[in-house]
């Protein structure tokens, strides 16, 4: 299933079906890439999603993006507590969006380290960064 997984659709059917999917995204919200693909996520070293912080943080900027990440358990939970109780009633057992997400085989991820900061990435995420850039007149 090629799929863009913020909806949580495509993850839940390719699960259901037990075929493998390619997720093709810019980013999740809440860190949920990095959780789901088990890859390390330091707050004290990669900067959260939409803070505008560099990797080279000071220490404030660095509290303030502990903070954020505190708070996405918060926030990011209404987020997909629907796509989670609608997977629990389809597999009849608990799951999370992070476990669907677990079964990514290949992440596509539309970003490029020419454009954003350095961070730890796993095998299976793929960077296919500058498909999105217009061309320069």
């Amino acid at each position: 299933v090629f799929t863009d997984p913020i909806l949580m659709c495509g993850p839940i059917i390719s699960e259901y079906l037990s075929v493998p999917s390619v997720y093709f995204l810019r980013g999740f919200p809440c860190g949920m890439d990095s959780e789901a693909t088990q890859c390390p996520n330091p707050p004290s070293y990669v900067p959260r999603l939409f803070l505008n912080n560099s990797d080279r943080m000071t220490f404030a900027q660095r509290l303030k993006n502990m903070l954020v990440r505190v708070l996405e358990f918060v926030y990011c939970q209404p987020l997909v507590a629907q796509f989670e109780e609608l997977a629990c009633e389809i597999f009849q057992k608990k799951v999370t969006a992070t476990d669907l997400l677990s079964h990514g085989s290949v992440w596509l991820m539309r970003y490029d380290f020419v454009f954003e900061f350095p961070r730890p990435v796993m095998p299976n995420m793929v960077f296919i960064g500058g498909i999105n850039c217009g061309q320069k007149k």
